[in-house]
């Protein structure tokens, strides 16, 4: 009895035990449901009961964490996403600033020649002050020179015009009527029927589109009146800026934040000094090709030689797509005019000429100042084409050219000042617009050269 009394005894105390460590357990199973337990061990070791061997108890197993959601995407597309995000907000702010400048397109135009102008008459400022004049007059006899000068080429061309306009149009009848007999003598099987029928219809589409032609007439007044407001606007700039232009260059300077100042206060004349080389160049290669062809068209008898030099020495501001404009209306002139042949020669005058321009003349002129790739100058003519028209491609080219400049002169001026401090970069700016980089004072004003 005793012994059974003895088992008895010790089953009813591990009994006791089991139940102690299920109560154990569901304690803290209901404490990690509410989330308050730490980590237990991995195995704890019950109390030994006297005379009982040791019991290893295991700890209790929480759930595995999850981990954050932003470890859980791949780092190439946590990369993709946050260039994504910046780059929608870039095209955000292009969008918004086209929208701007499109509605103040005559003004940006107006403003953008007026640079280029200035640009052009800024060197003579600078000559005329070395020789004793005052900034005031200098610039009153520079800027007059140089308006009536256009004035007097605009006013050379339309008298051109007017005067070979009677002997032009007899000429394009006369071209037109031998066009007529080749295409009938030409192996095509072109019979007159069919020409008299291309005629007609092409008078029956200017009788029907009356009122279009009338509009875009009225449409062309509205353009005059714009062009009027677009000339003034770019004279009177023109003459603030070579005047005041280190004052406005010093204002500007104000604008920009005191840590970026000195950065931009250098790359500014580095910029101007590439415009000054582009517009000196282009001026040039432009009177080049203007002559060299006007020549060619001349000794060709090809009416209105200078007229059609004018329009190329004007069409060769727009790089690339001007040159063919302008070649292909001097070749349209000769082909209804002289014939087929006088058209091949006048073809071949200006694809010499402009071969020359290309491997020859701009490397030559241009240099190493204005250094822009060719994909990139048919872009930027493309997306100024389509954004501001002809004014657009105009401007676009230099300002692709002055960008280049300054971002170039701004990252070595990062480099510079992260590895030796704030030192001087390159050649020390120059001009009407130079402005020392050092710190501006408080006001904004800058140390001027």
């Amino acid at each position: 009895m005793a012994k059974r009394a003895g088992w008895l005894g010790r089953l009813g105390r591990r009994l006791n035990r089991m139940e102690a460590r299920l109560d154990e357990r569901r304690a803290e199973v209901e404490a990690e449901a509410r989330g308050d337990l730490p980590r237990p061990a991995a195995v704890e070791r019950a109390p030994a009961d006297p005379g009982s061997a040791a019991v290893a108890v295991p700890a209790p197993r929480r759930a595995p964490e999850r981990p954050e959601p932003v470890t859980v995407v791949p780092w190439g597309m946590r990369v993709a996403a946050e260039v994504s995000w910046r780059l929608l907000l870039l095209a955000g702010m292009l969008w918004v600033l086209m929208k701007v400048i499109s509605e103040v397109r005559l003004v940006v135009l107006a403003f953008a020649a007026a640079m280029l102008v200035t640009a052009l008459l800024q060197p003579f400022v600078v000559r005329l002050r070395r020789l004793g004049l005052p900034r005031g007059l200098a610039t009153a006899v520079t800027a007059i020179l140089g308006f009536v000068v256009i004035g007097l080429v605009g006013w050379f061309v339309v008298w051109q015009v007017m005067e070979n306009l009677d002997d032009l149009s007899d000429r394009v009848r006369d071209g037109i009527n031998e066009l007529k007999l080749w295409a009938l003598d030409s192996p095509f099987h072109v019979t007159e029927k069919q020409i008299n029928d291309i005629a007609k219809n092409l008078s029956e589409t200017i009788g029907t589109n009356t009122e279009q032609i009338t509009s875009a007439g009225l449409q062309g007044v509205t353009v005059l009146v714009e062009v009027l407001t677009g000339i003034l606007l770019a004279m009177f700039s023109t003459l603030f800026l070579l005047h005041d232009g280190k004052r406005i260059w010093t204002w500007v300077l104000g604008l920009v934040p005191a840590a970026a100042r000195p950065g931009v206060a250098g790359a500014g004349p580095r910029a101007w000094r590439t415009l000054t080389a582009y517009v000196r160049g282009t001026v040039l290669v432009a009177l080049i090709d203007a002559i060299f062809i006007g020549l060619g068209i001349y000794f060709l008898n090809v009416p209105m030689a200078v007229p059609l030099a004018v329009f190329i020495f004007l069409f060769a501001f727009i790089p690339l797509v001007g040159a063919v404009v302008s070649g292909a209306l001097a070749v349209v002139v000769a082909l209804v005019t002289q014939g087929v042949f006088s058209a091949l020669m006048v073809l071949l005058v200006v694809l010499a000429v402009q071969q020359i321009e290309g491997h020859v003349l701009q490397p030559f002129i241009l240099g190493r100042a204005v250094r822009v790739h060719p994909l990139a100058v048919v872009l930027s003519v493309a997306a100024g084409g389509m954004i501001a028209g002809i004014g657009g491609a105009v401007v676009a080219v230099p300002l692709v050219a002055v960008t280049n400049t300054a971002v170039a002169y701004l990252r070595a001026y990062s480099r510079e000042q992260l590895h030796t401090g704030p030192t001087p970069v390159g050649p020390g700016p120059h001009g009407a617009t130079a402005v020392g980089r050092a710190p501006a004072d408080d006001t904004g004003s800058g140390t001027e050269r």
